[in-house]
């Protein structure tokens, strides 16, 4: 039996990363804590490329561009939507986390969908907190490790 597992070893790897300003108290800490876990696994600054959108329903344009361009081992979508009166939010994170997934499939680069989807600012608060489970540290170790798994397969 031949068993193919990942690592967390990010020294050759160039990572990208989009992501959204909408919430942008919370996608700050996101950004932050993505970039945190890069470092800690040895992925160079000179590997990341991070591309600013207006808000999480842009994050997939750019996602698929930076998919195309085959300049990055893995992608990372980082954005915050908080529910409201309407089912606005539903419908956005369900669009971007499609779209992950399709951009994945087509073109064999790992994108790793780490926009919360909150109902409520508290929700946000706890899951991009960087003394919690921020989102974006394990975001950016599970595209790590989809990277090194892709090398392998």
């Amino acid at each position: 039996m031949k068993t193919i597992t990942g690592n967390l070893d990010g020294k050759e790897l160039k990572i990208g990363i989009v992501v959204s300003r909408f919430n942008q108290i919370f996608t700050k800490q996101l950004l932050a804590g993505a970039l945190d876990a890069l470092a800690k696994h040895g992925v160079a600054d000179d590997n990341i490329i991070v591309v600013h959108v207006p808000g999480a329903f842009e994050i997939p344009f750019v996602l698929q561009k930076l998919a195309a361009a085959k300049k990055c081992d893995a992608l990372i979508a980082l954005g915050v939507v908080i529910q409201g009166a309407t089912n606005h939010a539903a419908l956005i994170t369900s669009a971007v986390a499609t779209a992950c997934t399709e951009i994945s499939t087509t073109t064999g680069i790992p994108v790793i969908d780490g926009v919360i989807g909150a109902q409520n600012s508290e929700q946000a608060a706890e899951r991009s907190d960087p003394e919690q489970a921020n989102r974006g540290c394990s975001a950016a170790e599970t595209a790590i490790e989809m990277a090194n798994l892709a090398r392998h397969l």
